[in-house]
């Protein structure tokens, strides 16, 4: 098994063990800890992958065959999805969220977790 085999099963291991969680949690508001820290994890991650990869495989690998256009609107329509459903909280919550969705747009997952962690934070905090 290569190693991007194995970082492939890590992510799918990862995802199972969130949708767990999510699924198990009674609570009103999720955990900002649970996605500050999946955004630190995978805005890492990202970062060691462009330093060493660089940015053009990104726009290669979902340019060069259906599948990668597959996943490219995949991703595009997933992201479009949550900001649906979480910037109507946001604004609820005070947060200015142009500036969250242009961070969205250039980071997708990592800049959507790292404004789910801020919303879930001040949700809590505004109603405790």
């Amino acid at each position: 098994m290569s190693a991007f085999e194995i970082l492939a099963i890590a992510g799918v291991l990862a995802a199972l063990g969130v949708l767990v969680h999510v699924a198990t949690v009674t609570e009103k508001t999720g955990s900002h800890a649970l996605a500050a820290m999946l955004a630190g994890g995978f805005g890492g991650f990202t970062a060691i992958t462009v330093f060493r990869e660089g940015v053009m495989p990104v726009w290669l690998n979902h340019t060069q065959n259906l599948w990668g256009v597959q996943v490219w609107w995949d991703l595009l329509i997933s992201v479009g999805i949550a900001l649906f459903f979480v910037v109507p909280r946001a604004r609820s919550a005070g947060m200015n969220v142009i500036p969250w969705i242009i961070f969205v747009a250039l980071t997708a997952s990592i800049g959507l977790l790292a404004m789910v962690a801020r919303l879930f934070w001040l949700e809590k905090h505004t109603t405790a």
